[in-house]
């Protein structure tokens, strides 16, 4: 990935609304999860890869990954949302919009290949839940990165045991010492859990 005076840079063509630097886009960790995680704590494997991207809304950050991967399976739920994934997939042919649940992998089985990156940025409070249903998807040793807005898991818990008890179920499910970071420089209430996917691991438990 490119990086120029503390900027994560993007080369793609530029959008409206894009800020700009040295002619590339500047990929705003404030506005993107996945830029804030590149920031904070490193760049998940992108370059090249299948993602599969969950909760893709008008595909901004979809739009960042196109230009690094090499195709991006992005599912959204949300009529309005998707029109614009739509028109960005028009101009972006390596973008595949699916207007589908993520609850409901079995229904775009059909158009998603193997990946690479499994990235989920769903607030609902059984997000680990739709990440494993979404696991026949990634390779084995694939990253799964699931973005978690705590809230959205309600308030009954503390904090720390919210993020325990999704941790357990992901390992539970094969993922592999998942490793829990704050995003909340940029994202209040966030926090990213990235581990790699074992399918045998669950068995071994």
């Amino acid at each position: 990935m490119i990086w120029q005076d503390g900027k994560l840079l993007s080369p793609g063509a530029v959008l409206p609304g894009d800020r700009v630097y040295h002619g590339m886009r500047i990929w705003d960790p404030g506005h993107s999860k996945v830029a804030a995680l590149c920031h904070i704590h490193g760049e998940p494997p992108v370059t090249n890869a299948r993602i599969l991207y969950l909760g893709a809304a008008a595909g901004s950050t979809v739009s960042f990954l196109s230009d690094y991967a090499e195709v991006v399976y992005a599912v959204e739920f949300s009529p309005r949302p998707v029109r614009n994934l739509v028109r960005l997939a028009r101009a972006r042919k390596n973008i595949i919009p699916l207007f589908e649940d993520a609850r409901y992998p079995e229904r775009y089985l059909p158009f998603v290949e193997p990946v690479d990156l499994l990235i989920q940025d769903i607030a609902q409070r059984d997000q680990a839940d739709i990440a494993l249903r979404n696991l026949i998807f990634l390779k084995r040793g694939g990253d799964l990165i699931l973005f978690l807005k705590l809230l959205s898991m309600g308030t009954d818990k503390k904090r720390e045991d919210r993020i325990t008890e999704v941790v357990n179920v992901l390992e539970h499910g094969g993922i592999i010492d998942p490793i829990v970071l704050d995003l909340d420089r940029y994202h209040t209430g966030h926090v990213a859990v990235w581990g790699i996917y074992s399918p045998c691991n669950n068995l071994e438990k």
